[in-house]
């Protein structure tokens, strides 16, 4: 317990050492070590990458999750599961959730209408694409966020701990030379003035010489700034090579950032081929559009004009044909490959038995 004490003891006195050496230096009335301009330079180059990394991570973090609610409920998820060393479930992706809505919805709607059938399709293949989304998430995470994340929560810890001992290294030994400073001035004062004291009545004790005292304390000053230089030393050393590191970890996050972008342009191609089957699956069905004419000689005419009113040229037109739908009514229908609209044209002309194909 009185070890425990005095150790407390010491550590205050140290603290409050430190406390006044750094109020003097920022006052202007104490000196202050400089490091070396090498060392200065690699401080400056580890916090520019330190600053850069973090926002890196971040923004990362927010382009794989885009709500920060989200964002901050899967953080929470991923700490209880690592405290309780489990393994993270997978977490279902936007694009999945809107699949699944739409085939729901398909349901209700019915399977077998157009809008139903159609749902049931695009919902497939949301469900895909959010599949290769949850892939491009987990390779990213593992290729490129988690080395970003080892960094600032491991080697940049380290690095800051030393920074912060190696800074309370500089504190002690411009305390120590400013303690040596103090007592080589009272020297010099008590060499040039002996003092003599009377300290008891009738007794002369000649005491000794404060010159004599200030010695011993100046050879007490001197000790403690060697213990005090060579202590800032190898904590400067240490300090160097750690943040001389940096290049190494620049070299590892580069290779990252290729393994990132390599993920990303496979999803994005994963993508653009999903959709582009997509298309083509649409583009087997169509959509059915009526519209009434009474004048029979004018119909020709009028379906191009609204194929171009479409934004459709003329030569798409891949068949036209005419097919039977009352006594009095006939269809024509006209196909286009783009986006697969059929248009079905009823009027009361005379009934033609034969296809009408370009």
């Amino acid at each position: 317990m009185d070890f425990n004490v005095k150790k407390l003891a010491s550590d205050a006195g140290v603290f409050f050492t430190r406390a006044v050496q750094y109020t003097e230096e920022k006052l202007g009335q104490a000196e202050k070590t400089e490091l070396d301009a090498h060392l200065e330079n690699l401080l400056a180059r580890g916090d520019c990458t330190k600053n850069w990394t973090e926002k890196i991570f971040r923004q990362t973090e927010i382009l794989l999750q885009p709500n920060p609610i989200d964002h901050t409920g899967a953080r929470i998820e991923e700490f209880l599961y690592e405290k309780l060393e489990k393994k993270i479930p997978l977490r279902i992706t936007n694009a999945e959730v809107l699949g699944q809505y739409m085939q729901d919805a398909a349901k209700e709607f019915g399977p077998s209408t157009p809008y139903g059938s159609t749902l049931i399709t695009v919902g497939e293949y949301q469900k895909r694409i959010g599949a290769v989304e949850r892939e491009f998430i987990h390779a990213s995470a593992v290729g490129f966020l988690n080395p970003l994340r080892n960094f600032l929560e491991g080697d940049w810890r380290i690095i800051s701990k030393e920074r912060r001992l190696l800074e309370n290294y500089r504190l002690d030994l411009d305390a120590c030379k400013a303690r040596l400073k103090k007592a080589k001035l009272a020297e010099a004062k008590a060499a040039a003035t002996p003092d003599f004291q009377e300290t008891r009545p009738r007794n002369y004790v000649l005491s000794a010489s404060a010159s004599a005292l200030w010695s011993e304390e100046v050879e007490k000053a001197e000790q403690e700034l060697r213990v005090a230089q060579t202590d800032f030393d190898r904590q400067s050393e240490v300090t160097r090579l750690l943040l001389e590191g940096i290049n190494s970890t620049h070299v590892n996050h580069l290779r990252c950032l290729h393994e990132f972008v390599k993920a990303q342009a496979a999803y994005f191609a994963q993508c653009a081929v999903h959709m582009q089957d997509l298309q083509k699956e649409l583009s087997r069905g169509g959509l059915e559009v009526a519209i009434f004419y009474f004048n029979g000689t004018k119909l020709l005419s009028n379906i191009w004009n609204l194929a171009s009113a479409l934004g459709m040229c003329a030569p798409n037109l891949t068949a036209a044909y005419f097919s039977c739908a009352t006594n009095e009514t006939t269809s024509l229908h006209f196909l286009f490959p783009w986006p697969s609209v059929q248009m079905m044209i009823r009027s009361p002309m005379p009934l033609l038995e034969t296809p009408l194909c370009r």
